[in-house]
């Protein structure tokens, strides 16, 4: 073999080695993404106080997660109009860990750092068990998280039993809340009275989550 082909073939199968290692990763990734009737995805994350969160510590709980950003005109709806809070409040009262997660990378513009968040959720009533930082994006890519917001509800056997929207209107109007069907009351009515979820999964809307690169 000529001298000067043989290195062109060994970077060209380098390359091709490269690519398919990259293909590999890329389908792991969407293989361990949360699936409904799966074990959810353990996490480990610091709220906004400072101090260390586990899903496994709410073992026993129906759980909620809802990736939150306050920059997202989606989640300003939501909130603006007291739906979230008001959720959060009905349902923590029923013994349900409420939990809000925001993986937006510090990088962005509309990041905001612990205090910050918390005195935000302050403003706007906000009732969560505990508000997570997820800067590096591990939880809300574990789960899948693509949007804000973007909700989950995991039982108390540690099962992931709902994913998707808020509701059934994908829109900004908070005008448009009176008219929709609130998927996560409906799902955790229906999981709280010891029934399936009639709409396990739903499709999430809002604005995408931006991840650290």
């Amino acid at each position: 073999m000529p001298s000067l082909v043989r290195p062109l073939l060994q970077r060209r199968t380098a390359l091709l080695t490269t690519a398919a290692a990259c293909a590999l990763l890329l389908a792991g990734t969407v293989q361990a993404a949360a699936a409904v009737g799966q074990p959810a995805p353990a996490f480990t994350l610091t709220d906004t106080s400072g101090k260390t969160r586990t899903l496994a510590e709410f073992k026993g709980k129906t759980v909620v997660l809802e990736w939150t950003n306050p920059g997202c005109p989606f989640v300003r709806k939501h909130y603006d109009s007291a739906n979230l809070p008001g959720l959060q409040k009905e349902f923590t009262g029923k013994d349900v860990v409420w939990l809000a997660v925001n993986s937006t990378e510090k990088a962005a513009s509309d990041y905001l750092a612990p205090q910050q968040l918390a005195r935000w959720m302050q403003d706007k009533s906000g009732a969560p068990t505990a508000t997570l930082m997820d800067e590096e994006g591990t939880a809300g890519r574990a789960y899948g998280a693509r949007t804000t917001p973007h909700m989950y509800i995991v039982n108390p056997q540690g099962t992931l039993v709902y994913a998707g929207g808020i509701d059934s209107i994908a829109s900004a109007r908070a005008s448009d809340i009176k008219t929709a069907t609130n998927y996560v009351r409906q799902g955790l009515d229906e999981a709280l009275a010891g029934k399936p979820i009639s709409q396990a999964q739903t499709q999430p809307y809002g604005c995408t989550i931006k991840y650290k690169s």
